[in-house]
């Protein structure tokens, strides 16, 4: 199945170089391309299993995948689940949680129309940040999801999401306002909501960075 859709990707990839820019789906094979998605995340979610590779496991209640449409135009990537992402075992769904939702409703999109993620799939004791280890252990889970997915956009929550997939070590004050391109993706990164709930002053940074999120979703 991941076979087929590396296939398809390079195929479509390919199209340009000889001029053709636009392709037209049907809605059948739309819906058969979203099957075939849904079920590599599937096949990955299975392959991560009860994951034992870092030490994170020893006092988690729950792994967080992450949740959405598997044809998502939009990816949030996070740094780690919280306490309440922990207990449910879904993503942001705590105070940050509550904030990302508004964040998203105020460009016009739903959680609904969007993928949720993060870096490493279990939670950090105390919510300290992750570890390179344990990011290294669950970075290639991460980007099977993304490369599955293949989104329009992809959007990093605070520092940790945003260096991981741009490798580097430039804080996210000085790597947000900006577009960069990952693997042929857009990645549009700013901070995360649980900073901004206790920075409030920052919100208007984030506010800029969703308008130029909606922007570069409305351009593609």
């Amino acid at each position: 199945m991941q076979e087929l859709l590396e296939d398809i990707k390079t195929y479509l990839s390919w199209l340009p170089e000889i001029n053709i820019k636009y392709i037209f789906l049907s809605e059948k094979m739309k819906d058969q391309l979203e099957e075939l998605k849904e079920s590599s995340l599937r096949k990955i979610k299975e392959e991560l299993g009860e994951c034992k590779r870092c030490p994170l496991w020893e006092n988690r209640h729950h792994i967080v995948f992450g949740e959405g449409p598997a044809n998502a135009r939009l990816v949030i990537v996070g740094e780690a689940p919280g306490e309440e992402e922990d207990l449910q075992g879904k993503p942001f769904v705590g105070a940050a949680g509550e904030l990302l939702t508004k964040m998203l409703k105020a460009i016009n999109l739903s959680r609904e129309e969007v993928y949720i993620t993060n870096i490493v799939k279990c939670r950090p004791p105390n919510n300290r940040n992750p570890r390179p280890k344990e990011i290294e252990k669950c970075k290639p889970f991460l980007l099977k999801q993304l490369e599955t997915i293949h989104p329009k956009v992809i959007c990093t929550l605070g520092s940790i999401a945003a260096q991981t997939l741009l490798e580097t070590k430039t804080s996210i004050s000085l790597l947000r306002g900006k577009i960069y391109i990952w693997h042929g993706i857009k990645l549009i990164p700013t901070f995360h909501p649980a900073y901004l709930l206790r920075n409030p002053r920052q919100k208007k940074f984030v506010w800029e960075d969703l308008k130029l999120l909606e922007k570069t979703l409305k351009s593609i």
